[in-house]
């Protein structure tokens, strides 16, 4: 028997690299066992575990909280027991752990590497999302590299670049984020941009797939200005929650309601949409794989949004004593400086990948009002949501990294 061990982290990565993967090696290397361990992420909900589990083909998983003991010593909180023949595969987290781990089980390594890899000559095989991610290796280890594409396109069925909802309804997608600190911008934003919205056009029909890390409590107190500072201290409309059945919405405080939906993950419903307004991060990936045009927010209404950012920047900002001053200054660098970026911000994975910005991107203390009227601007001309549908086609390709990836995983006797 095989084994596969999928090393991962983050929110992002267990829903756009991991189960696209895991579909994959259910249906190449159905004999395979497949063991998820997760390692700590600063921005992990605590349920990644259990939304692995979920993952047909999916045989154990172990949570973040237990995977110290199992690096430093090699046993498993459950201690699993391991076969002699398998592969670690590396899809979010440290890129050492692998090394390590693969080293200590005698499994051969096989590192997927979004931007560059690392440690190529303790690595057997690295798989390499874009020609300029190989481009960056050193040549003695080209004979190592194999171009698999994206994953994040591969997150769900690429849709057709002539396709479009011509059901009439209307549909506009909010997805504020599953972050605290995001959620705490996010909800009540989309929710005022949605009044706004229906006062205009009463006939828009307003959907939010609700992340599954959260559940409708924890999200509805994202509307509520007793839990949430930031509704008052800006001035922006709250919800109530009704209904925790088949039909629940968030009900806003003149009447708009915006369906919550829990199926996951929620591309049927993504691409009834007409256009969704989503926060950066994996969002944009699937909406893109989708072929769903978008409006991209990044609100800083509140200096401790940045809180929630990634990487060095998120680390400074939390510092206790001086993370405020840091964020108020590195705050007024960043805004100056993606400013003067020519062709505009790139901060969604679209247009990351296309080098250019093919969805809009409004970053700053914009007014609710500003995005309402860019959605209708867009409404009303359907030719340009088209082009962006094309646009974004374009730039996801046809996906099929998952399927070269997993190829990867087979190894000669």
């Amino acid at each position: 028997m095989l084994e596969i061990l999928i090393l991962s982290n983050g929110p992002g990565e267990v829903t756009t690299w991991v189960r696209p993967v895991v579909a994959e090696i259910h249906r190449q290397l159905p004999e395979a066992r497949v063991s998820v361990v997760l390692s700590p992420c600063p921005h992990a909900s605590g349920r990644e575990a259990a939304i692995v589990a979920g993952y047909p083909g999916v045989d154990r998983v172990q949570a973040a909280k237990d995977f110290w003991p199992f690096l430093l010593r090699g046993k498993t909180a459950a201690n699993w027991d391991w076969g002699e023949t398998g592969v670690v595969l590396f899809l979010g987290g440290d890129r050492l752990f692998p090394v390590l781990i693969g080293r200590r089980l005698g499994y051969r390594i096989v590192v997927y590497a979004e931007w560059q890899g690392q440690w190529y000559s303790w690595v057997d095989r690295l798989a390499m999302a874009s020609a300029e991610a190989m481009a960056k290796a050193p040549p003695r280890y080209r004979h190592k590299l194999h171009l698999v594409g994206n994953l994040m396109t591969d997150t769900a069925e690429v849709r057709s670049p002539m396709a479009a909802n011509n059901d009439g309804d209307g549909y506009i997608g909010l997805l504020p984020g599953s972050k605290p600190l995001k959620l705490s911008l996010g909800v009540p934003l989309t929710l005022e941009i949605a009044e706004s919205l229906h006062h205009q056009r009463p006939q828009l029909k307003f959907v939010l797939p609700v992340a599954p890390s959260l559940d409708l409590e924890q999200l509805a107190q994202y509307a509520n200005p007793e839990f949430n500072r930031s509704i008052n201290a800006l001035n922006w409309t709250s919800a109530r929650l009704i209904g925790d059945g088949d039909r629940p919405y968030l009900l806003t405080a003149k009447g708009v309601q915006v369906h919550l939906y829990q199926e996951f993950p929620a591309y049927e419903l993504l691409k009834r949409c007409d256009l969704c307004l989503t926060t950066v991060g994996a969002n944009t990936a699937e909406l893109a794989a989708l072929g769903v045009p978008m409006l991209v927010l990044l609100p800083t209404h509140r200096l401790d949004v940045m809180r929630a950012w990634d990487g060095i920047p998120g680390l400074l900002a939390n510092l206790p004593g001086v993370g405020d001053g840091f964020t108020r200054l590195f705050t007024w660098l960043a805004w100056q400086w993606l400013q003067r970026q020519p062709g505009g911000t790139r901060l969604a994975w679209a247009n990351i990948w296309a080098g250019e910005q093919i969805v809009p991107e409004f970053l700053g203390r914009f007014p609710p009002q500003a995005i309402a009227d860019a959605v209708l601007e867009l409404l009303d001309h359907p030719e340009q949501l088209q082009q962006m549908r094309q646009k974004l086609y374009h730039v996801c390709g046809c996906g099929g990294a998952a399927a070269k990836l997993v190829q990867l995983l087979k190894f000669d006797p």
